[in-house]
């Protein structure tokens, strides 16, 4: 989605534009400039965001931002809470920041949400006699710190796919579930279920595996950063040695199409296969290693073990 900046703020964000764009897009303006805003959001319905920066000293008629996420940001507390009130009020969905200069992280992130897809689905045959994404670690079940991960990450919303109740059982958090009975057929099928359960703001999704219990809420916060830039790739991963790349990826909506078309067992890699001008990889803090078999887990538990709780003397 095109980001329209109106006026002279510098904001280095992904799709960026000083000129009108064409489809769907978020505004971004000074207050002082509010008055020309209000008369784009008029002409168009096709504005689904917009970001103040710098409040006006008359709170305007709230009519014309029913509909759009607004985002407000002023150094006044008394005016911010003033403007959100009437924002709330009107059933208008905002976030407001105390703040003398746009913060671009934040402003990035509600301009451009991200949603998370947890790949929880797997049949775990290499793991005999286990599902493995219920094998502790750290004294919680695998697929529990991917789900974490992304919500601590900065996620607005956290998708998990699962095929077994009892992996369903296992998740018991303030995520959505999504079942996906197909899941036998390969991982296409689930990373469709989570792509089709995104909803419409969402501008991208960070595909995590269930069984990458190392890979941290900074590793998804720092992909997600890399996305968000001027400038980036339709796709961000976790950059490995020898010019490799390891999940989790962000994909842009604008490579959904591609990814809902796919069948079997492929997934993001096949449509990133020869394709260097679609993906960025960047180096993430945490470990992308996979948990696939007994030796795989055993040794993540050697090399991080459970720390004891101190006793008190």
């Amino acid at each position: 989605m095109a980001v329209f900046v109106m006026g002279d703020l510098d904001l280095p964000v992904r799709g960026r534009t000083y000129r009108e764009p064409e489809g769907p897009h978020s505004l971004v303006v000074r207050g002082r400039d509010l008055e020309s805003a209000v008369q784009h959001l008029a002409s168009r319905s096709d504005c689904c965001a917009l970001a103040v920066v710098g409040l006006p000293e008359t709170v305007p008629d709230m009519a014309a931002f029913t509909g759009r996420r607004l985002m407000l940001v002023d150094s006044d507390s008394e005016r911010l809470r003033e403007f959100a009130e009437r924002a709330i009020r009107a059933g208008i969905e905002v976030e407001w920041i105390r703040s003398a200069r746009p913060p671009f992280e934040r402003l990035a992130a509600a301009l451009l949400p991200v949603g998370a897809i947890v790949l929880a689905a797997g049949s775990s045959s290499r793991m005999p006699g286990s599902q493995k994404l219920l094998l502790e670690f750290e004294g919680k079940p695998m697929v529990r710190h991917a789900m974490e991960s992304a919500s601590e990450g900065g996620c607005h919303q956290v998708v998990v796919v699962y095929a077994t109740d009892d992996v369903r059982a296992a998740i018991d958090g303030d995520v959505e579930l999504v079942h996906n009975p197909k899941a036998r057929t390969g991982m296409a099928s689930s990373l469709q279920a989570g792509l089709r359960a995104m909803r419409d703001e969402i501008e991208a999704a960070v595909i995590l595996l269930g069984d990458q219990p190392l890979v941290g809420s900074r590793t998804v916060a720092a992909l997600m950063r890399a996305w968000r830039r001027e400038g980036s790739r339709p796709a961000v991963a976790v950059a490995q040695p020898h010019s490799e790349w390891a999940p989790p990826v962000v994909l842009a909506r604008e490579l959904w199409g591609e990814l809902l078309a796919l069948k079997g067992d492929a997934g993001a890699r096949q449509i990133l296969q020869g394709h260097p001008e679609l993906l960025d990889m960047v180096p993430a803090p945490g470990r992308p290693d996979d948990i696939d078999t007994p030796e795989d887990y055993a040794k993540i538990v050697r090399l991080f073990p459970r720390r004891k709780p101190r006793q008190r003397v």
